[in-house]
């Protein structure tokens, strides 16, 4: 055997030896996206949030600025609206939420939020001007409210009691005020 010939040799055995770095990482990569499709997996079997449960805590920049962090809302009613305007059945309950905000938003105790889900911004202003609604409302970037909540679509509203438990899923629209007040008014007395 010739030097060249054994130098070729050592040189062999000393890159099998060493860690292939590329398949090391290419093998990390995977492992990870197996584990978030692990947790998607799980999380969607969960369904949305349980009544009686504690919901998930939010926090919300509305579009006028002010932040609303769930924390704040202690001891109020929270009637918490997931929408989008580009939401046919959106806009059937629009008119209902806003006629049972009027109702309640002279109350230290209750709180109508909305939540533009997935929606441009643009949109979703000229959704609120459009139907006049006039209680705070927020963009849900990066979708981490409504990913917290899991909800499955728009409409969905969750109604959380003074007691900080989750007292109403309603998953759809609204047929009418008299609706939505029936679930705020006996949570009123907690």
């Amino acid at each position: 055997m010739t030097e060249a010939e054994n130098t070729t040799g050592v040189e062999k055995a000393r890159e099998s030896s060493r860690p292939k770095w590329g398949q090391m990482i290419a093998w990390v990569v995977l492992l990870l996206l197996l584990a978030i499709v692990a947790l998607g997996l799980k999380r969607t079997q969960e369904g949305p949030v349980s009544v009686g449960k504690k919901p998930p805590a939010f926090e919300l920049t509305t579009y006028q600025g002010e932040i609303i962090s769930s924390a704040d809302l202690k001891g109020k009613v929270v009637v918490l609206n997931f929408w989008a305007s580009w939401c046919v059945p959106c806009e059937q309950e629009a008119d209902e939420l806003e006629a049972a905000w009027q109702t309640y938003k002279d109350r230290d105790d209750v709180i109508f939020l909305g939540v533009a889900w997935s929606d441009m911004d643009t949109k979703a202003r000229e959704y609120l001007d459009k139907f006049g609604i006039t209680y705070p409302n927020a963009p849900d970037l990066g979708t981490r409210t409504s990913q917290a909540f899991r909800i499955r679509g728009v409409p969905e509203t969750y109604i959380i009691g003074k007691d900080g438990l989750l007292a109403h899923v309603q998953i759809g629209p609204f047929s009418s005020v008299s609706q939505i007040t029936a679930l705020i008014d006996p949570l009123l007395d907690q």
